[in-house]
């Protein structure tokens, strides 16, 4: 049967499975959360879980019974979309700018909730620009500000009559490893220390814009930025899902299907190592809020929390390799990848649509002297504006419609690689059996998060 059949009867059986789960489960109180408002049902909550956690078992059981396929659209016959070199270059300079106001205050000094570290990187960066890149395209791609600050600095030397180095050759085996490593540092910034104090964040935004100036110039600011680059290469593996994709043309995208790009080629372990860190870093922060991990762990120091962290990361990446053993890489991360932007989106929409109003109170103290160059210097951020009702219904859609999402990817890339075309049973049927392993990490991971947005939170006193 052709794919656009198929994907339409998943729309229509995913919707009918939000329409019904929000039906069931309205809104019922707000409280408190780090990053985010939860909104807890009125059903009672093991109702609730089960619920939840039998529709997004009973997508494999969709998937799986029907055996789904789909092709990947040949990119020579995609539509090109061209980006205009103005939109390119405004993005350039909001990149710079965004950069160069983080170091201003950072030398400048003080503390004020106009400070711009938190918004640029954590809120901004961290949650909306991961939003642009899975939806929308590779906006990350001209924000960059380390591309703009080599390219600017390379473009001087030139000036000057300096000749570069000839860059040096990643070994193949480094792949995106570096990249990994550092997505796991500001992991740790972010979850262990709290994202960091203003000064903190000033001293590792500079570490890191030197850092990733020195590999670029070591290998080459395109290489570098492929492997080692952490935001790019972070951005770049959620862009898998957006309906938009770069080519090899400057300034051109390629139009796709929202989700087809699970489907191609170019899966790495290291890929699914940092899927398992994102997912496994969003499940923590949340379940790390809840009355629940307080009463059995606690508030630990640092030292406990990072022990606590590091634990958590490796049992969720251990099980991610479960499935790799049984599946392979490729269907593992087409499976895992949209139940990761479903959990940022989940837990984070509201940090990203409350706390990124702090913006307008920046711009009236842009160095935090106490200066009111605005009204809205004293403008306090609120959700008041934001219905209950919406926000639940968002999170739910979210949780669940990335797994159902998740499931299709990977199965289906999981029978393309078993190399099957038809569905005549004999050994699909063993093949099929393969997958359950993935079912499950996946179900037990979306019943825990599900479960964890429905919790009773912990707010400590600052």
């Amino acid at each position: 049967m052709p794919t656009r059949t198929w994907s339409s009867r998943l729309a229509r059986l995913s919707g009918a499975v939000g329409g019904a789960l929000v039906t069931l489960a309205l809104p019922a109180t707000a409280a408190a959360h780090q990053v985010s408002s939860v909104y807890a049902s009125r059903l009672p909550l093991a109702v609730y879980v089960a619920g939840a956690g039998l529709v997004v078992a009973l997508s494999f059981v969709f998937v799986l019974a029907r055996d789904l396929r789909a092709a990947v659209p040949a990119p020579d016959g995609a539509r090109r979309v061209i980006v205009p070199g103005a939109l390119r270059g405004l993005l350039r300079i909001l990149g710079l700018v965004a950069w160069t106001w983080i170091v201003a205050q950072g030398i400048v000094g003080g503390s004020s909730s106009a400070e711009v570290g938190h918004l640029f990187l954590w809120i901004y960066g961290w949650v909306g620009l991961a939003m642009v890149s899975a939806f929308v395209g590779p906006a990350w791609e001209w924000l960059d500000p380390f591309a703009t600050l080599h390219d600017l600095g390379a473009w001087a030397l030139r000036r000057l009559g300096v000749t570069g180095i000839t860059p040096a050759e990643l070994p193949t085996r480094v792949a995106i490893w570096p990249a990994v490593a550092g997505f796991a540092v500001f992991v740790g910034l972010e979850l262990i220390l709290g994202g960091g104090d203003a000064f903190t964040l000033f001293a590792v935004v500079l570490a890191y814009t030197v850092f990733t100036l020195a590999m670029m110039a070591q290998f080459g600011r395109d290489e570098w930025r492929a492997s080692g680059e952490t935001f790019t290469v972070w951005f770049g593996l959620l862009g898998r899902l957006a309906p938009l994709t770069l080519t090899d043309d400057e300034g051109s995208l390629r139009r796709r299907g929202f989700g087809t790009g699970l489907l191609e080629e170019g899966w790495l372990a290291a890929d699914v190592v940092l899927v398992g860190l994102g997912t496994g870093s969003i499940l923590f922060d949340g379940l790390s809020q809840t009355q629940a991990w307080f009463n059995l762990f606690g508030a630990p120091a640092t030292l406990g929390q990072a022990g606590l962290l590091v634990a958590f990361l490796a049992v969720i990446v251990g099980a991610a390799f479960l499935a790799v053993r049984a599946v392979g890489v490729p269907a593992t991360g087409a499976a895992l990848l949209p139940i990761a932007i479903g959990y940022l989106v989940a837990h984070y929409l509201t940090y990203l649509l409350v706390d990124g109003q702090r913006i307008v109170v920046a711009l009236a103290d842009p160095l935090q002297q106490g200066w009111v160059l605005l009204p809205t210097a004293f403008y306090e951020p609120s959700g008041a504006w934001l219905p209950a009702g919406l926000v639940w219904t968002i999170q739910l859609a979210a949780v669940v419609g990335g797994h159902m999402l998740g499931a299709w990817g990977g199965h289906v890339v999981a029978a393309r690689d078993a190399g099957r075309t038809t569905n005549d049973g004999g050994p699909g049927g063993d093949r099929r059996l393969r997958e359950v392993p993935l079912a499950i990490v996946m179900v037990g991971l979306t019943t825990l998060t599900l479960w964890s947005l429905g919790q009773a939170l912990v707010v400590q006193a600052p």
